[in-house]
């Protein structure tokens, strides 16, 4: 499977889902004019890799910012992971949030208490 390695812009998210390291990484803001269209290929990449995962999958959440219809797309993506984690494979979430960004934790604990998947919440500082 081929990686997806997506540069940064102001409006999305850097992303790096690597399949033969079980590496998944979603870093940044998330706020593009069409949250559908930037997270699709990320689910349907997630979709084929929950065919042949690798032993591990290390998940690195460390969003600056969403909108609305980001989280909607983030939750899809937390979801493909919670079918690879329900087929007995391990895959672990790491969700960092700045020290002092308490509505970046809650969204943290939110999708923690939605999906079964440990969550490791990880403050960072400024």
């Amino acid at each position: 499977m081929e990686p997806i390695i997506i540069e940064g812009t102001p409006k999305t998210p850097s992303v790096r889902f690597d399949a033969k390291q079980g590496f998944v990484e979603i870093k940044g803001r998330s706020i593009p004019e069409n949250s559908i269209e930037f997270y699709k290929p990320l689910v349907d990449w997630l979709e084929q890799y929950s065919g042949a995962p690798a032993e591990k999958t290390v998940v690195n959440i460390h969003l600056e910012y969403f909108n609305t219809s980001s989280s909607k797309c983030i939750l899809d993506v937390f979801k493909k992971l919670e079918t690879i984690h329900k087929a007995k494979n391990d895959v672990v979430v790491n969700w960092y949030y700045e020290e002092d960004d308490e509505d970046m934790l809650e969204a943290g604990e939110d999708y923690e208490s939605i999906i079964r998947i440990p969550f490791k919440m990880i403050e960072v500082e400024d």
